[in-house]
């Protein structure tokens, strides 16, 4: 891989070596394509991005990005986010957590393959500085409300939206929370009039 790319296995990060510097890090799960994640990560060089997707194909295309827009705030992983989370991330490090627009797996026999539930949100909670947050998106209404539902029953209680933030959060995060770019899949969900959820768990 190209020096933006990291592998999901391995050694926890070291970040001031991967990233020349210390500053807040989020790691994106699931970014497709990667045009959301390196306009998000142009738009705030403060902050450093960690991106994590299975799909080989987004993955080269989000390298490529990087490379022609200079981003130096953004590396890549390719592989399941779980083994990242246990092998690469160190708990208290990560200072949030975006999910945006994860596959709904729309048929009932196959809600239990959604990444978001109460097991996968304990374990993220425990990798966030204070403050720290989640940031999950979603068109299907029912995987919305599952999400809240998991947030409710994980140490993270009750979900709030962007505009509901608590204090530590909004000074240090609510700009770029609210400054979520559309995805790909979300004005596919869009043109089908599926309504859009935005829900953030919060670690303060």
């Amino acid at each position: 891989m190209p020096r933006f790319g990291l592998s999901p296995a391995g050694p926890p990060i070291d970040h001031a070596e991967v990233f020349g510097r210390r500053a807040p890090l989020v790691l994106e799960i699931g970014f497709g394509m990667g045009d959301a994640t390196a306009r998000l990560a142009g738009r705030h060089p403060e902050i450093d991005f960690l991106g994590v997707e299975v799909h080989t194909p987004g993955v080269g295309a989000l390298l490529k990005r990087i490379e022609a827009d200079g981003l130096t705030n953004l590396r890549v992983m390719e592989g399941d986010v779980n083994t990242v989370l246990d092998q690469r991330i160190t708990p208290e490090s990560l200072a949030g957590v975006h999910i945006f627009f994860p596959d709904p797996w729309p048929k009932k026999r196959h809600h239990k393959r959604r990444l978001v539930n109460e097991q996968f949100l304990t374990k993220i909670f425990g990798m966030l500085t204070r403050p720290g947050y989640l940031h999950c998106a979603t068109d299907w209404p029912d995987y919305a409300d599952q999400i809240a539902l998991a947030l409710r029953d994980s140490p993270f209680g009750t979900a709030v939206t962007p505009s509901g933030l608590s204090p530590a959060i909004e000074s240090a995060y609510g700009s770029m929370i609210r400054d979520r770019p559309e995805t790909k899949f979300e004005r596919r969900g869009v043109a089908l009039g599926h309504p859009i959820n935005d829900w953030i768990g919060q670690r303060s």
